[in-house]
């Protein structure tokens, strides 16, 4: 089989790192081009010093036409609203595309301008982009043009909740979700509140109340389980270079530790990378790798469902590489740990 031809949009953050890292262990895929404006001109490898003797490609500037000659898919990692007029572009060539902003996540293009607050480029897109989660939505990305990977946050939120909404097992309101990041998931540009001396041996909540991921999380759910839900997110910046682990508090109906662990194996059960453990996840356990760990402890009248990811692997590079191993017909675990 040829190999699939990948190319990444905004070659300098971590998610493209990721990627590449990535893809050095897939036999049938390679990094063929890289594209950053400030970078143009430079070695990869000279951004990313780790992908030396592996990655030896010069970034270049972006170009539509020159993508479709060369490249079988995009991973476009630009931000939220510079994304959407770059993804719009390469597939009108005809190039298919996993997004990794947040501009076509959402079913509500409303929605996303309210909490994003800027006007949405291509509007016509928004809500009839399939999410890039396959254990839900395989079906659908397997014939996208654009797939929409998810947020790092609503991984860890989403897989442990639909499955148990889908069947009635917890109430639909008053979820709490509290989850924990590492640094990584804030990106590789400098910003006051990730310099080192802010969050060395510190821990702090951030965007309570307004965290963008909040409406994806509803919005998904609601789209897989067919519910509406009602929860409190509040993010956490840790002193970690990556990971996630979410603690998600809710009521359960008549259901018990063993039901809802018996719902998870059930539902993913032919999920190679979504496990229910039996001991209480870490990031530790899933660092570096494409998989999730879930587990559940009762606490009087709430059950506490506590799930682990790599933000940068499940949680972004590694789910892109999944979702084109699904658009391209390969084992979904192709590349991946």
């Amino acid at each position: 089989m040829k190999k699939i031809r990948v190319g990444i949009i905004g070659a300098t953050g971590y998610t493209a790192l990721e990627v590449a890292r990535l893809l050095q262990a897939h036999d049938q895929a390679s990094v063929v081009t890289a594209t950053s404006r400030a970078h143009a001109g430079e070695a990869l490898a000279k951004v990313h010093p780790s992908l030396s003797g592996r990655c030896d490609i010069e970034i270049v500037k972006f170009s539509a036409e020159t993508f479709a000659e060369q490249c079988d898919v995009a991973m476009c990692c630009l931000p939220h609203g510079a994304s959407a007029e770059t993804v719009q572009q390469l597939v009108q060539h005809g190039v298919r595309v996993i997004d990794f902003s947040a501009d076509f996540r959402l079913s509500d293009v409303d929605i996303y301008e309210r909490w994003y607050e800027v006007q949405h480029p291509w509007p016509q897109r928004v809500g009839s982009t399939v999410y890039g989660m396959p254990e839900f939505f395989a079906d659908e990305i397997r014939d996208a043009d654009i797939v929409a990977n998810p947020g790092c946050y609503p991984t860890s939120a989403i897989l442990p909740l639909t499955p148990l909404l889908e069947a009635g097992l917890i109430e639909q309101d008053d979820i709490i979700i509290d989850s924990k990041s590492g640094v990584s998931g804030a990106g590789r540009s400098a910003k006051v509140a990730t310099l080192y001396c802010e969050t060395n041996e510190a821990i702090s909540a951030y965007a309570v109340g307004c965290h963008r991921h909040q409406p994806e999380i509803d919005d998904i759910v609601q789209r897989v389980s067919g519910k509406s839900i009602q929860c409190l997110f509040t993010p956490h910046l840790t002193p970690m270079d990556r990971g996630i682990l979410s603690t998600i508090y809710v009521r359960p109906t008549s259901a018990t530790v063993d039901s809802i662990m018996e719902c998870w194996q059930e539902r993913f059960q032919n999920s190679a990378f979504v496990h229910a453990v039996p001991h209480l996840p870490s990031t530790k356990h899933v660092a570096g790798t494409n998989h999730v760990q879930m587990s559940v402890r009762s606490a009087g009248s709430r059950a506490i469902l506590v799930c682990a990811i790599d933000n940068l692997a499940k949680g972004a590079s590694g789910a892109a590489i999944q979702n084109m191993n699904v658009m391209f017909g390969l084992d979904q675990t192709a590349g991946l740990i």
